[in-house]
C-alpha cells in the first residue's frame, strides 16, 4: 500500500503543477480576449497572456520551493537521528 501511495502523491504532485501554470495562462488570455473584443484592441491578449504565464511560472517556483524545502528538512531529521 505505501508504494501505491507514493505514486498517487507523485500523481497529484504532476496535476498541481500542470493546473498552477494552465489556470493564470487561462484565465488571463481570456480576459485579453474579452477585452480586446469590448475596446476593439486585440492586442491585448498578448500581454495578459504575458502576464498569465509569469503568474503561473511563480506558482510553479513557490510550490517547488515550499516542497524542496520540506525535503531538506526531513533529510536533516534523518541525519539528526
Amino acid at each position: 500500500m505505501g508504494k501505491n501511495r507514493k505514486v498517487f502523491q507523485c500523481l497529484t504532485l504532476i496535476l498541481q503543477f500542470g493546473l498552477n501554470m494552465i489556470v493564470p495562462i487561462l484565465l488571463c488570455t481570456m480576459l485579453g480576449v474579452w477585452l480586446g473584443n469590448k475596446y476593439d484592441i486585440p492586442i491585448i491578449t498578448v500581454p495578459l497572456f504575458i502576464v498569465g504565464a509569469l503568474a503561473g511560472f511563480t506558482n510553479i517556483f513557490k510550490m517547488a520551493k515550499k516542497i524542496y524545502g520540506q525535503d531538506s528538512d526531513r533529510n536533516n531529521v534523518k541525519k539528526a537521528k
